[in-house]
């Protein structure tokens, strides 16, 4: 009953939480003049990657045994694998539930889908060349987690660029005024039509230590439902920890796509997905082996399948909330694999 209790109230916090932090964040973008989607990729996805990024940083750097270490690199494959599926089917999901209300009869999203088929095409490549390093064996692989870091330094030097020419070109001023019609108050300060730059910051920093603290409550629930069902400590790290540790993610695209704001809601997945094939992957390369197994590997296929079933329907150009669905199936595909594998 206490695992139950905790479980629901860190679920309720971390949604309360989100609805603070997506709002400070809103604000956030506006005062340093960013467009929707460097502001969804870069400040939203930093600041909610975090959790889930202590998370394989403690495993592979302060892990004691093998298995500690190997929990963190299952981290780092199961994030990227509940962001390609489960966070982009909550998308729509919510696009779906929500048709009627945002007026969208046909349940199609209203996004850039040039930009987003170019961030799952350098996801993929990414993605590919970390998993291709988890099969192979070699004296000087460590070094190569640099190059990691580097891909994401480019990616939010070139996002940020991109975000400031957005607020400051005339032909983005219309799109401008209507992200800004959008922008409800801040909401510890809801009387004021500018609010301070302080303002905003104690909002977003503060939400985002209630997430942190409120996700790391829940990621120890689901770790001892785990536990409690005598699930393998790798097992829990490829599906039930990232489901938790993403959770923050999946808050923000739920709230922003009740607002009707695609834009934010899908750029912070795809900005989440690109800290995740980085940054963990740096830490993992750099403190263990990183050789993976049947598990790993079967995370990565899937993560890639899902990747590139995005990568082709943004291409086309019209997406429908039924489309983002299908990242559901990928993600019960890989648990019926896993379980054939584990079972043989």
């Amino acid at each position: 009953m206490l695992i139950a209790l905790c479980f629901v109230l860190s679920a309720v916090a971390i949604y309360l939480a989100c609805e603070y932090f997506v709002n400070g964040i809103e604000w956030l973008g506006e005062r340093f003049r960013l467009g929707a989607t460097a502001t969804g990729t870069v400040l939203a996805a930093f600041g909610t990657a975090l959790p889930e990024s202590a998370v394989t940083a403690i495993a592979v750097l302060g892990g004691h045994t093998p298995e500690q270490r190997d929990i963190g690199v299952g981290a780092a494959l199961g994030g990227p694998l509940v962001l390609a599926t489960l966070a982009y089917a909550v998308v729509g999901g919510a696009l779906l539930w929500h048709r009627h209300t945002l007026g969208r009869p046909d349940s199609c999203l209203q996004a850039d889908y040039a930009q987003l088929a170019r961030d799952q095409r350098w996801f993929l490549l990414i993605f590919a060349c970390k998993c291709g390093l988890g099969l192979l064996t070699f004296v000087w692989k460590p070094w190569l987690g640099v190059l990691f870091l580097l891909a994401y330094a480019w990616y939010v030097w070139r996002e940020l660029s991109r975000g400031a020419d957005a607020g400051t070109e005339d032909e983005d001023e219309d799109e401008d005024e209507d992200e800004d019609e959008g922008l409800e108050p801040l909401k510890i300060r809801p009387k004021s039509d500018r609010p301070g730059l302080g303002w905003i910051a104690l909002q977003t920093v503060a939400a985002l230590l209630v997430i942190t603290l409120a996700s790391r409550v829940f990621v120890h629930q689901i770790e001892a439902i785990g536990q409690g069902l005598h699930f393998p400590a790798h097992l829990v790290a490829l599906l039930l920890s990232p489901v938790a540790t993403e959770l923050p993610e999946t808050m923000n695209a739920l709230i922003w796509m009740r607002q009707g704001k695609e834009r934010l809601a899908l750029a912070n997945i795809s900005g989440a997905m690109m800290i995740q094939a980085t940054i963990p992957s740096a830490l993992g390369i750099f403190a263990t082996p990183w050789r993976f197994d049947t598990t790993l590997t079967l995370a990565g296929l899937m993560t890639m399948l899902a990747v590139a079933w995005l990568w082709l329907a943004f291409r086309r150009g019209r997406v429908k909330a039924q489309h983002l669905l299908c990242g559901v199936g990928f993600y019960l595909a890989y648990i019926i694999l896993l379980s054939l594998n584990l079972w043989r």
